[in-house]
């Protein structure tokens, strides 16, 4: 009871945010819903089974974590997207099937949590992630950690322009305005220990191969995989140079997954029975040696500070080709509609043969897991690595 009391603190945090189903909006008062206590005992158990598949981690003694602050792409965006204008949306069903009590579409590309979310809950902060952006972010939500993750963007600079997001510069500078926003509401003292003790995480890139590499002619003419790989390792570096010089120590990098394997690269390689990409896959991994590399080279020149590389790679991998192993059947395509293209705008509730049974599938759309599947890589990805923050 003592949990489901705790957790009641976030289903009021959530109650009164704003969750956009196109012009539907919904925001109860704070005062009504102290008094409404069958409404809370319903929200306890809601949050209880949103989160039965979160598993927590120790931290070591005497550790504590007050906020995690996240950077990246469509993977860790919970709805930044949702306030910029861009085609890259999914504020709208089906996305967010499974999110909460159901039929929830908050921005979050998949059925329901995305790994922010689970990341935060993970370092035992808060079980939701907001999205920066949302214009009802209170000061305890600005205190314990946002995502200023923008879906579409990538190391390139020219990822995020293709498609009209936020670039990781644009993300830096909202960081930016993020520390000066709570050194004003909480002191400069408090705000340089939030900085300096939250955990960071970065988890961007797969659009760079995925999409402005492979899908548009402008990289592609000039440059090739090697010499492209270079280019994102030689962005990553930059930027975690400056995330480093605002203060962050603890940070986390995700590697490319096995981008090749996502359905919709399956679709568009062209092969008859849509095996993997393998010059995606092969790119990826390039990538992710040029950027563990950067990071050793980080760590050492940086001291003070707890680079930790994610490996994505192997653990999508391991999931896709042993599904049965953690509780998954279906590999090749997504839940929405056909499965093998349909994402964003063309994942809709007008998408017909959309899946009955997420839970099963580690894709929900062409290109995004599902949120079962998100808490499993997750746990793959970050369970072991936790120590390595410290």
């Amino acid at each position: 009871m003592c949990v489901c009391l705790h957790q009641t603190e976030n289903a009021i945090a959530f109650q009164k945010k704003k969750v956009e189903n196109n012009s539907h909006n919904m925001n109860i008062p704070y005062q009504k819903l102290h008094s409404q206590w069958p409404l809370l005992i319903l929200w306890c158990s809601i949050i209880a089974t949103m989160f039965q598949h979160v598993s927590t981690v120790s931290l070591p003694t005497n550790e504590t974590v007050p906020a995690v602050i996240v950077f990246g792409d469509s993977i860790v965006d919970p709805g930044n997207n949702n306030y910029i204008t861009t085609l890259v949306k999914c504020n709208f069903s089906p996305y967010g099937r499974d999110f909460a009590e159901g039929n929830h579409p908050t921005g979050r590309f998949s059925d329901g949590l995305v790994p922010s979310d689970i990341i935060a809950a993970k370092f035992g902060v808060k079980k939701l992630l907001p999205a920066y952006l949302d214009p009802n972010l209170e000061l305890q939500d600005l205190l314990t950690g946002v995502s200023f993750a923008s879906g579409g963007a990538g190391f390139d600079p020219l990822t995020a322009e293709l498609v009209s997001v936020m670039s990781l510069s644009d993300q830096l500078d909202m960081f930016k305005a993020y520390i000066k926003k709570i050194s004003r509401m909480v002191g400069g003292n408090r705000t340089a220990i939030i900085v300096s003790k939250s955990i960071y995480i970065v988890c961007v890139g797969s659009d760079d191969i995925a999409n402005t590499y492979s899908q548009s002619p402008i990289r592609s003419a000039e440059y090739d995989i090697p010499s492209y790989t270079d280019l994102m390792a030689s962005e990553a570096l930059n930027f975690l140079q400056e995330l480093y010089g605002l203060g962050a120590r603890r940070i986390g990098v995700f590697g490319l997954p096995a981008i090749g394997c996502v359905p919709s690269q399956r679709t568009l390689g062209g092969s008859l029975d849509r095996a993997c990409l393998n010059s995606s896959n092969q790119a990826a991994m390039l990538f992710n040696s040029k950027l563990l590399s950067q990071m050793d080279a980080l760590g050492k020149m940086f001291s003070d500070s707890r680079l930790v590389y994610l490996d994505s790679y192997n653990g999508l991998l391991n999931m896709i080709q042993n599904p049965a192993k953690y509780g998954f059947e279906v590999t090749t395509k997504g839940c929405c509609g056909t499965g093998e293209i349909e994402v964003s705008i063309l994942c809709n509730r007008y998408s017909i043969n959309t899946c009955t049974n997420s839970s099963s599938y580690i894709f929900w759309d062409s290109y995004h897991p599902t949120q079962n599947a998100y808490n499993v890589l997750s746990s793959l990805v970050l369970d072991d690595k936790i120590k390595d923050f410290f």
